[in-house]
């Protein structure tokens, strides 16, 4: 076995987790992002873990190149498991703008994604947009770095994955993705359950009027309205993510 195997395979399996994490990350994982920046942040960040975090043990020394392209595989998959956990808490406030834009009656008013390339509605747009910038002001990026080297105690480096905990992980945050999602979307449903109901008293006193055409500039207006009301409760649910991504690490 060549001499420099050892040294290398450590730093090859710090890059594997990390690229495979941010991957699948909004912002970091988004293609207009080039991609040797996104390499270079990769490489960066391996090279601190490298020097700093104590992750390497004994075990990663002794592995021959063929145990070493597996623990690369293990590795690559605790990475995703990881970047999932992360992306599913982002994704329940696109579905939190999704409802949205349903309720207003824009659903098909598509536009498209500038940072997935993907068609979506315009205030799923705002909302991810919104949230991504409080998440960033408040740290957010330090967090994902945080969650990052904090996985290498529950997972360590080129050990057998406990595929129990990284599923059990996986459905935490997609239940969380959901609870989260139906928190942020209450106020917007609540509103426009008063309009429907005042829409259909209205329809009930003036039967000769068209509510459907009548009601949609007031339904597009208590959507933007609710939506700049909602602002602040971004802001609030981005210290709950925090607080949850947190709180799945150290348990």
């Amino acid at each position: 076995m060549d001499s420099w195997f050892p040294i290398i395979l450590p730093f090859v399996l710090l890059l594997a987790r990390i690229t495979a994490f941010f991957a699948v990350l909004p912002v970091f994982g988004w293609t207009p992002l080039p991609v040797f920046v996104r390499a270079g942040i990769a490489v960066l960040i391996a090279v601190f873990f490298y020097l700093n975090i104590p992750a390497a043990g004994p075990e990663v020394y002794g592995l021959s190149w063929l145990g070493g392209i597996i623990a690369v595989i293990q590795e690559i998959i605790i990475g995703i498991g990881l970047g999932l956990t992360a992306n599913f808490l982002y994704m329940a406030v696109q579905m939190c703008g999704h409802v949205a834009a349903q309720q207003m009656g824009m659903a098909d008013a598509g536009v498209i994604n500038p940072a997935t390339g993907e068609e979506g509605e315009t205030m799923a747009l705002f909302m991810e947009m919104s949230f991504l910038v409080c998440f960033l002001v408040a740290g957010g990026h330090q967090l994902l770095i945080w969650l990052l080297a904090s996985s290498y105690k529950a997972f360590p480096l080129a050990s057998p994955p406990d595929v129990g905990a990284l599923a059990q992980v996986l459905l935490a945050a997609g239940s969380a993705m959901f609870i989260f999602a139906i928190k942020l979307s209450a106020p917007v449903l609540a509103a426009f359950v008063v309009i429907i109901v005042a829409m259909a008293i209205l329809a009930r006193i003036l039967p000769e009027m068209n509510i459907l055409f009548e009601s949609f500039p007031i339904r597009v207006g208590i959507g933007f309205l609710m939506a700049a009301a909602m602002l602040p409760l971004l802001q609030t649910y981005t210290g709950e993510m925090s607080l949850w991504l947190q709180g799945i690490i150290a348990s």
